[in-house]
């Protein structure tokens, strides 16, 4: 990358949304410098709360938006071609996906495409990220997780019926572990009050709120 796009990068920012397909679970927002720290971190419910956070920490700068949800869905029924794949080779490691079609009422449109149109990110994976150039991708983190941490199945901290709280509460510890191993230098998490409010919020979740 020449100076010129260093500088551009370095203006950047990048965001990840771990985006309730409905509207009334909480949604997580990150976002990153173009360094990858990590400069802000929160819970939020509303379109127009996530709209606030973008605003505040991206408003001027080109993004990158890493979306946990269904961003692009042109089926009317059945599931698409990445979740099939997915499921197919992450399934034995519980990491397969859900599928998403158009027939279902919260799906037409998807949220996380109404958010892009909003902010005028590309969703075209040919597009890719250039000066004055946004972009919006789809993540599925349970099958990165397993590859990055090199884990034999998914962590199991998402409420489930039947999974004990403590069990849940061992699971993002060792989530928080596996994220500072392999990431912590790069996002300089031990300098961060955030990272360490998670930290001990984890540590003391003695109520499922705490772990949502």
């Amino acid at each position: 990358m020449g100076s010129a796009g260093t500088e551009r990068d370095g203006s950047r920012r990048y965001v990840g949304l771990d985006l309730a397909w409905g509207r009334t679970a909480r949604t997580g927002v990150a976002v990153l410098d173009g360094s990858g720290r990590l400069v802000h971190s929160s819970s939020v419910r509303t379109d127009g709360e996530i709209d606030a956070v973008l605003d505040r920490h991206t408003s001027g700068r080109d993004v990158v938006v890493a979306v946990d949800a269904p961003l692009v869905v042109p089926n009317l029924t059945g599931r698409r071609l990445g979740e099939a794949l997915v499921t197919r080779h992450f399934g034995r490691f519980h990491a397969g996906a859900h599928p998403s079609n158009r027939g279902r009422p919260h799906m037409d449109p998807p949220r996380a495409e109404t958010l892009a149109q909003r902010h005028g990110w590309h969703v075209d994976p040919d597009v890719r990220p250039a000066p004055g150039v946004s972009v919006a991708i789809e993540v599925y983190p349970h099958p990165a997780m397993v590859v990055l941490f090199g884990l034999p199945r998914v962590l199991p901290y998402k409420a489930k019926q039947g999974r004990p709280l403590q069990v849940r509460q061992a699971a993002w510890a060792q989530l928080l572990d596996h994220v500072e191993d392999v990431m912590g230098d790069r996002l300089e998490l031990g300098d961060d009050a955030r990272w360490a409010a998670i930290r001990h919020a984890v540590a003391g979740g003695e109520r499922v709120a705490v772990l949502e």
